[in-house]
């Protein structure tokens, strides 16, 4: 494969990177991956392309994936736009790290956006694309049409608030569940039941404000007059994560988080619950109802 024919490029050979190439790669683009050591990649689609430095050709796209710290971002930037001169758009898959830090650092900020993927990134459909103050139109506009191609369902963002829009609603709802585990009211086993037996299979259906239109916003509005002052709305993070985190209890990396994964197949499970997920999303748009009505204007 030349390098003229590289039509994105994904920056990070991890679970992420490769992940993100094969959605593109599997939608016949012309798909790259950059490593610090192309060698020892392994496990992509023969037809991705591994390399060891920027190719020649300046890809239409490259989607940023390299681990969170902002000086090899910005380091790996520069590089970018020194080799093509502001002729590709770059993507950031950060979610942590500050967007416009990191187009203010740029010199063509008008091609930079954020587009965040979520695992598995070969599997789940939605992608966050946040403008910057900088981005240009036709910027977000060309990662929507390229997401949109190999089957993504991008989500838009007009300005890339901290944590984008699912991380910010997911930690508020984990925000809420540690607390919970903290106070002994209920189970970590507890919380995931709900979430699988409940809340998912629901909101996969109806989602969370439609499903407030459907039951009623009267009913919504007076219990949020009663419950939000009694929810959990200290701006500390989890005192039960932290510490897991300081005694190494990070999950199936060591072995044991809020579970214990010693001694279970983990990448068997893995395959099992994205296997499970795909045929989930599957159903779904097999027989997903008509869209609800256009939003109401106050």
């Amino acid at each position: 494969m030349a390098d003229s024919t590289i039509m994105v490029l994904v920056a990070g050979s991890g679970v992420m990177g490769k992940g993100i190439a094969h959605s593109f790669a599997r939608a016949g683009l012309k798909t790259g991956i950059l490593s610090r050591n192309p060698d020892a990649v392994s496990g992509v689609d023969p037809a991705i392309e591994v390399f060891g430095a920027l190719p020649a050709a300046a890809p239409e796209l490259i989607v940023e994936t390299i681990p969170e710290i902002i000086d090899l971002k910005l380091t790996l930037n520069a590089q970018i736009e020194a080799a093509y001169q502001g002729a590709t758009i770059i993507a950031s898959n950060t979610s942590s790290l500050p967007l416009q830090k990191l187009a203010d650092a740029l010199r063509y900020p008008e091609k930079f956006c954020g587009m965040h993927y979520f695992q598995p990134a070969d599997v789940t459909p939605i992608v966050e694309v946040a403008a910057v103050a900088q981005s240009d139109s036709a910027t977000i506009e060309r990662a929507v049409v390229l997401l949109r191609q190999v089957g993504k369902q991008p989500i838009t963002l007009s300005e890339p608030v901290d944590g984008l829009l699912i991380n910010r609603l997911q930690q508020a709802l984990y925000h809420e569940a540690y607390d919970l585990i903290e106070r002994g009211i209920c189970s970590a086993e507890d919380i995931d039941l709900a979430a699988k037996q409940l809340l998912g299979p629901r909101m996969s259906v109806t989602g969370m404000i439609e499903q407030k239109d459907l039951s009623g916003l009267d009913t919504h509005a007076l219990a949020q007059r009663e419950l939000i002052p009694t929810l959990h709305l200290s701006k500390e993070p989890s005192a039960l994560v932290q510490r897991k985190f300081a005694a190494n209890h990070l999950g199936t990396k060591t072995g044991i988080g809020f579970y214990d994964w010693r001694g279970m197949d983990v990448p068997a499970y893995r395959r099992q619950t994205g296997a499970l997920l795909t045929e989930v999303l599957t159903l779904l748009d097999n027989n997903r109802p008509p869209a609800p009505p256009a939003a109401a204007d106050d």
